[in-house]
Order: structure tokens, then sequence, then C-alpha cells
């Protein structure tokens, strides 16, 4: 069999050639990326310590269409395209009128969306003569997918755990080594920045934006690093569009028309990455959805921070972007859903949701691991905590169609299966785990802390 065979028995074919890039549809621009410094508009050389050239170049474009470059397709065909599939057992014991589909994202090596970027991102970076990658990770799903990139490409990697999950989830950390990376909990003694946190909290359990600032930290440092996000910034999301785009063509091939699309939000990748394609048809007149973004109600910056300029980190290292944000001060309670641990979201599903374009529920811990246990008890996949939060508002629509006699069709991102977070599900199934709700007096004191750059939007 040729190689050429090979490929085509994979489904190389069928994965996308280009990715979507929302910003081409869009009636308002995004808001510009702002300096730190100087408040003003970032150019390319601002950039340039973090990111390569052709990142830069994504981050700003406006083409409807960037093409995705033939190794990162190869690379791709390992687990793309990613099946649909259609939840008949959940339907069942629901005894809903509602159609349940799933892209399942778990088929990747790491087990999780992030690999769509991932191994993009270190294509661009090899290309460009980088020789290192400095990254974050909160649940661990992120920090494994640059690991596994990285010794694709040959790239050294140093990745920045969120203490919580660095402790609760050591399998996750072990799987970023087997893969060639080098791993610490964040904050750490190997930045400045970490040193000053846990100098004045020794115990810290991390954040996102706290481990956000020691890779920036450590790849401003180094001429031969480059910073690498997995969630947030536009070209990220970009690299996410594969997975609508080729759910777009599976739901085509089942005969059927979404009209509810969910995903769950922390940084916004996963949810862009299956909602934005057919956000784009819905701009374009091609067809008509409702979008849900699903967080965790102890990070809920759709539903309960502010629409304007903030820092991605905690230690106020990178530009501002304007977004939903709860302050980045802001140190969500140590949940299970690592992933989700986040005080901002990402400027473009920001600004869809202040367009009225999606929808945002917040839901707590709890009940997205009950969620769950019900899915994999019908469905036989574990998700992840994170994924759960989807899966929860999908059997919460699927339940209201019941109750309505409506038939809908539902179809939700199934962003990573969940066998390194068994830890969490045991606390959950022996009924140990606690929902944390922050309170609205330390939002507000977090948000004291946002510059004060253009008008919060309520």
């Amino acid at each position: 069999m040729t190689r050429s065979h090979t490929k085509y028995l994979l489904g190389e074919e069928r994965i996308p050639r280009s990715y979507y890039n929302i910003a081409a549809d869009l009636a308002v621009p995004p808001a510009p990326v702002l300096h730190p410094g100087t408040g003003q508009p970032v150019g390319p050389d601002d950039l340039a310590p973090l990111f390569p050239m052709a990142l830069i170049g994504q981050e700003v474009s406006t083409e409807r269409e960037v093409e995705i470059p033939g190794p990162v397709r190869e690379a791709y065909a390992l687990y793309r395209p990613s099946p649909l599939f259609r939840a008949h057992r959940l339907e069942a014991a629901l005894d809903t009128p509602a159609h349940i589909y799933y892209k399942y994202e778990g088929v990747s090596p790491g087990g999780s969306h992030k690999p769509n970027t991932a191994i993009a991102q270190a294509f661009y970076n090899k290309e460009a003569g980088v020789k290192r990658l400095a990254t974050e990770t909160g649940a661990g799903q992120w920090g494994s997918a640059v690991a596994f990139a990285g010794a694709l490409f040959g790239l050294e990697v140093k990745v920045y755990m969120v203490r919580a999950s660095y402790d609760q989830k050591p399998y996750r950390r072990n799987l970023m080594e087997v893969y060639g990376a080098e791993v610490v909990a964040s904050p750490s003694l190997t930045t400045e920045y970490g040193k000053r946190v846990l100098n004045e909290d020794p115990d810290s359990t991390g954040s996102l934006g706290i481990a956000i600032s020691e890779a920036v930290e450590d790849a401003a440092g180094r001429e031969d690093t480059k910073y690498s996000l997995g969630s947030v910034l536009n070209h990220v999301l970009l690299h996410q569009t594969v997975i609508g785009q080729e759910a777009i063509e599976q739901m085509a091939m089942a005969g059927e028309e979404p009209d509810v699309i969910i995903g769950c939000t922390g940084g916004g990748s996963n949810f862009a990455g299956l909602a934005f394609p057919f956000v784009g048809r819905q701009l374009r007149g091609e067809g008509s959805y409702r979008f849900m973004a699903v967080e965790p109600a102890a990070a809920p910056s759709l539903t309960r921070g502010e629409y304007r300029y903030d820092f991605g980190d905690t230690g106020q290292m990178t530009p501002l972007v304007k977004m939903h944000t709860l302050g980045h001060d802001f140190i969500p309670q140590p949940i299970h859903a690592g992933g989700l641990r986040y005080h901002g979201m990402a400027p473009l599903v920001s600004l869809l949701k202040e367009q009225g374009i999606i929808e945002a529920r917040a839901v707590h811990q709890t009940e997205t691991f009950e969620a769950g246990v019900r899915f994999a008890r019908a469905e036989g996949i574990l998700p992840a905590p994170e994924s759960s939060h989807a899966i929860k508002v999908a059997i919460d629509e699927a339940v209201r169609a019941k109750e309505e006699g409506t038939a809908r069709v539902i179809l939700f991102n199934l962003s990573g299966h969940g066998h390194f977070d068994m830890g969490a599900y045991e606390r959950s199934i022996a009924g140990r785990l606690e929902d944390h709700e922050y309170p609205e007096e330390r939002i507000a004191a977090a948000l004291e802390a946002v510059p004060a750059v253009g008008v919060a939007a309520r």
C-alpha cells in the first residue's frame, strides 16, 4: 500500500485545507490590542519577542481563509478528521425527542482539541528557527499538546503547570514528560514573577493568569524561545476552526442541521473551534443557530465579568485586550476543570457575546460531574471535567425539548476525555466535591485593579 493510499484511508482528504477566519465576516471589527506601557495599538515588532511573524500575521488577518501548511495537515492526519457521533443511548436515557450529536476531540494524541493549534504553532516556530517553547497549562491538556507538538518538530518545551492541577493530575504531568517536556508547578521559583507570588503567598494554588506571566517572562528572556498560548488569541481560535468545518460536513452527511451549538468556555478556543464556522454561516445568511458558551460558576467571565480592556496575565506583562474579564488579579477556587480557571475570555468570543450572537451560562462543578457520569454510563466515553460543562447544558436542552414537546438538533463539542481525571470522578461519586461561587465583593475588588482604558460595557 502506498503512502498516498494510507493517507486516504486515514481520512486526510476530509481534513480542511484552510482555517476559517471569522474576522472576515464581522460587521464590527475587534478592538485593537494595546501596548501595556503606551496604551497605543501594538505593532508586529511589539509582539515579535513572543511569537513568530507568521502567527503575528494570522493574529491581525482579515482573510476569510488561511491555508493550512502541508506538514501541519500531515500531522493532523494522525487523528483528524475527528468523529461526529449521535448520542442515541443518551437520547433514550433522557426520553427526549431531541437529536444529540457530539464532535469528539478526545481521539487526538494528548486526548483533547488542543493539538489542533499546538501542532500549527510548533510548525510556524520551527520554520522561524525557534529552538524552544515556553507555555502554561491549567488542567494539563494544553501542556500535553505542546509537549507532543514539540516532539513532532524537534523543539524543547518548558511547561508552567498551575499548582492546583499539578497536584491533582500527576499522570497528565507524566504524559508531558513522556513527550519530552520539562514541567514545573506554577507559581515556581524559576521566574522572578513566580518568586514574587510565592513570597506573598507560599501556599498559592496558582492560576492560568499567574502561569501565563511565568511563561511570558521565560520566553521574553531568551533569544531561542517563543511563547505558545493555548487559547484566547485570534490565531489560536483560528487553528481550532478545523473542528467546526468538519462538523458542518459531517452534519450534512447525517442529513441534519443543528439548532443549538454548545461548547465549554475558559479562554474560548474549543467553543470557537466548533461554533465559529457556524457563526460565519449565520453572519453570511446561510443558516440560523443558537450558540451557548458554558463556563464554570467559579470563573464566570462571560456571565459576571465586565467587557473592557485588561491584561491576559496576572503579572501585567501581556498586551491589553478588550474582553470579558473578572480582573487580572482574580484567582478562581481550585475546581477540577482546571482548563476553565481563567479570569478572561477570548476577545472574539467576547465581541460575539456583546453583539448578542452567542449566549452564556455558568454552571457548578457538582452538576457538571453528574452530567459527565450520566453521559459516560450512556455513551461509554468518560468526558473531561471541562467538556462536562457542555454536556450539562446539552442535557438541559434535551430535557427542555421533552417538556415542550418539540424536536431540536443539539450539537456540542466533547473537547477531551477524562482519563486523567479519575481522582475528581472518585470525589464526585463519593459526594465529596464542593461548589465554589466567587463572592461578588471579591470580583468587584479584582475589577478595581483593571486599567482605566475604555469604558465598561455594563
